[in-house]
């Protein structure tokens, strides 16, 4: 063998020429293999002494732990599964992110894809994930059944929903309050006089799409309000669509004078068809934009925490692998209504 293949096949510190063990450690600091387990995985029963000369061994020996064995030994693979709606949603980087930091302080690595809001699709990663043998699984929904699961929980995939509920099968799930953050953020319209105020949401066969409209039509009730039909709007949220809608809502001889926008998309483009009006409209939002702040007015909204969303739901998929929950649950977190000028203008007439 080449002199340069043989040092590239060395590892500084060892004893063999190859990869450090345990026992190499154990030894040079003058310990039992125990002591050794004990420091690197963090277990008590060692003093700052004994923990400070592992800690050196570890380090003069380039020592790293074999995670890979440790996790078979345990029949797991050390890897999560992330099913989102789309990658390029703003609404789901920070959740996204959550969830890998709790994987990452778990020894785990994160796979994630998109459904494109496809059940199909949905199904097809979930179950592509599932035969690649990850540990766990956290899944937004796009689909309303997802008893095609049941097989894979049963021979022990964690799973955990988040931002919508399962569909026909009991399983954790963490949510936002959806119906309770738009009903505040429509009475605070009402409370600055509007009444006549549009809604345009996602399609309605979406859990946090209902869930805004339910919240919606409670807050118009509550101040005794009759809704018009033609104030309600809900579908697909590309643009031409949300457009359409909200120009109809802005026409004729009782327009609207205030519009609650059901999402982040929905809130862009309603930015922009109020910039064209010629009369001030209030607007509130459900999920906060980046630069928000900065318009003029400032943009109104009914914040969700998403990294939370996601910080729940991979805690909880962790303490179902270890082994300490039980029935499964739904968690609901609360939103917050963040005033910042746009929903507190005055009725126009």
């Amino acid at each position: 063998m080449p002199e340069t293949s043989r040092r590239a096949d060395r590892l500084p510190g060892s004893r063999y020429g190859t990869r450090p063990t345990m026992k190499d450690v154990a030894a040079r600091a003058g310990v039992g293999l125990k002591t050794v387990s004990r420091v690197v995985n963090g277990e008590p029963g060692v003093t700052p002494d004994t923990e400070r000369r592992v800690q050196e061994a570890i380090d003069a020996l380039g020592f790293r732990r074999n995670d890979s064995a440790r996790v078979l030994r345990k029949g797991r693979t050390a890897s999560i599964g992330l099913v989102l709606e789309d990658l390029a949603d703003p609404f789901y980087g920070p959740l996204s992110r959550a969830v890998e930091e709790v994987a990452r302080a778990h020894g785990a690595l994160l796979i994630n894809g998109s459904s494109a809001e496809d059940p199909d699709r949905e199904q097809e990663l979930a179950l592509a994930l599932c035969a690649r043998r990850v540990d766990g699984l956290v899944v937004i929904p796009a689909g309303d059944d997802h008893r095609y699961l049941e097989p894979e929980i049963r021979a022990g995939v964690a799973t955990v929903f988040v931002d919508r509920p399962a569909g026909k099968i009991d399983a954790d799930v963490v949510l936002s309050d959806n119906y309770g953050g738009a009903r505040d953020g429509v009475a605070h319209l009402i409370a600055h006089g509007h009444r006549r105020i549009g809604f345009i949401g996602d399609m309605p066969r979406i859990h946090t799409a209902a869930e805004r409209l339910r919240g919606y039509l409670a807050a118009m009730e509550d101040a005794g309000i009759d809704v018009d039909g033609a104030w309600t709007s809900l579908g697909m949220t590309d643009p031409e669509r949300v457009r359409r809608a909200a120009e109809e809502m802005l026409s004729g001889p009782a327009p609207v004078t205030a519009v609650f926008a059901g999402n982040n998309r929905v809130t862009v483009t309603v930015i922009r068809v109020l910039a064209e009006q010629h009369r001030p409209v209030a607007l509130v939002g459900f999920d906060d934009i980046e630069l928000a702040d900065l318009l003029h007015p400032g943009l109104t909204v009914v914040a969700q925490d998403s990294a939370l969303l996601g910080r729940t739901a991979a805690e909880r998929l962790f303490r179902q692998l270890d082994g300490t929950l039980m029935a499964p649950e739904r968690i609901e977190l609360p939103t917050r209504l963040v005033t910042r000028g746009s929903g507190e203008l005055p009725p126009a007439d």
